[in-house]
């Protein structure tokens, strides 16, 4: 079973990950694509945020998973967004 604060230290690399991550969604939108390598690696934080928390889930008890899927939620909404903002402004234009 997984321990109250392994619990909240996941969560707190998650919350870390979704600021980081936030912050770099937000100069993506002013900036365009002049931030590409610390855009990617907020998405791969985010990406490794939603591994470490279905590890933690499969050894939680039903209190924990709750608050596990709540911050998945969070993590998965904004990678979502991110995604879409990428396509919004492709790294490499097909036209020449």
């Amino acid at each position: 079973m997984a321990t109250r604060q392994s619990i909240e230290d996941c969560i707190n690399r998650c919350e870390s990950a979704i600021l980081y991550a936030n912050d770099q969604f937000t100069e993506a939108k002013k900036q365009e694509h002049y931030y590409d390598v610390e855009f990617s690696e907020a998405q791969q934080g985010l990406e490794n945020a939603v591994q470490e928390l279905e590890k933690l889930t499969d050894s939680s008890n039903p209190q924990q998973r709750e608050q596990l899927h709540r911050i998945r939620l969070k993590v998965q909404q904004l990678q979502n967004k991110m995604i879409l903002q990428n396509h919004d402004h492709p790294l490499y234009s097909t036209w020449h």
